[in-house]
């Protein structure tokens, strides 16, 4: 390929994993306030899963570049800007576009990468190590001493949360399918199944005066259930409404707009009672266009402190498999078989 070209992979549509297709085209070049970054590393989350079947909430239109994050080298960089960045690892959010051999991104959403910290590594804590540090640091607050329940304990965000949260002092109660409860012991976690009937009662029995917190990325009634769950001074986070927005993106009655509007608002409405127990939707792009200034301060912050501990060590990798960027496809496949613990990694 020449070095003019770049590689990526294209959603063409509403289609199946298979359906990814990987074309070639120009080289992009950055504009003012931009970098252009060679990928060395990008993955699948569940917003590309959920962007497949158009249920991500303000995706862009179809057809597009998917890849909500990347780690990669500086090489080139826009009019006026940072020439000292040429040449250095960053970490950058995108939200769309990674999936590609080069990419052109924002220089206020990207992130040195410490040099001892590989691009592999990095890749797995980038957008999820941000999301998990900020709700259990600043959305939640909970204090050495706390227990908390978390929905997705074996997802990337979970499996982040988890660790950050044990190193801690903070005790971990994680929702998973039976067949991830082994790995998720081992790693100091107490597992229960999030499809018990009676699992209010079985994490009643594990925290009989409440938990601190609780991260729900359900939502709808397994929200109902997890304000309850909560002690005297407790906060639910909500991280994702995956119970709702299959309904919604199926024509059901509220639609995705109305899904939302409907958690956030039973958020707000939660927060106003008179119990000490509070609610909030996290959104990691709050302030993004509002609030840029503080909005990239405290990315630097937060992913700098995720950084560092996986550097020294505190944190671990949780990478479920690799493949080279051509072939998406099967690794899209294998990410949405739920089998997995960790995240899988496209190559460039």
């Amino acid at each position: 390929m020449s070095t003019d070209q770049i590689t990526r992979i294209v959603l063409p549509g509403l289609v199946e994993p298979a359906g990814l297709e990987v074309v070639t085209g120009p080289l992009p070049r950055p504009a003012k306030g931009q970098l252009l970054v060679a990928v060395e590393a990008t993955g699948i989350s569940f917003a590309e899963q959920s962007m497949r079947k158009g249920r991500y909430f303000g995706q862009p239109a179809f057809p597009f570049t998917p890849g909500y994050d990347l780690v990669g080298t500086v090489v080139e960089v826009g009019a006026g800007g940072d020439e000292r960045m040429l040449g250095r690892r960053v970490a950058s959010m995108t939200k769309t576009g990674a999936w590609a051999t080069r990419a052109v991104v924002e220089a206020r959403d990207t992130v040195p990468v410490p040099a001892a910290v590989s691009a592999e590594d990095a890749e797995t804590v980038v957008v999820n190590g941000v999301t998990a540090w900020q709700m259990l640091n600043r959305s939640a607050r909970v204090r050495r001493g706390g227990t908390v329940l978390l929905f997705g304990a074996n997802g990337g965000v979970g499996g982040i949360l988890s660790q950050l949260a044990l190193h801690q002092g903070v005790r971990v109660i994680g929702a998973a399918s039976p067949r991830h409860h082994e790995a998720l012991r081992a790693a100091g976690v107490e597992p229960v199944d999030y499809a018990d009937p009676e699992l209010e009662a079985r994490v009643r029995e594990l925290a009989p005066g409440g938990v601190d917190a609780v991260f729900d990325n359900v939502g709808d009634e397994t929200a109902r259930m997890s304000f309850r769950l909560l002690a005297r001074g407790g906060v639910l986070v909500l991280y994702a409404i995956v119970g709702v927005l299959d309904d919604a993106a199926l024509g059901g009655s509220l639609g995705l707009w109305g899904a939302f509007g409907r958690a956030i608002g039973q958020a707000v409405l939660w927060s106003a009672q008179p119990n000490g127990k509070r609610a909030t939707f996290y959104d990691l792009w709050a302030g993004h266009r509002l609030r840029p200034v503080r909005f990239r301060r405290r990315l630097e912050a937060d992913l700098g402190r995720v950084f560092a501990l996986l550097e020294n060590g505190v944190l671990t990798a949780n990478i479920a498999a690799r493949f080279p960027l051509t072939e998406a496809a099967a690794a899209l496949a294998l990410a949405e078989s739920r089998t997995l613990n960790g995240k899988v990694l496209l190559l460039p």
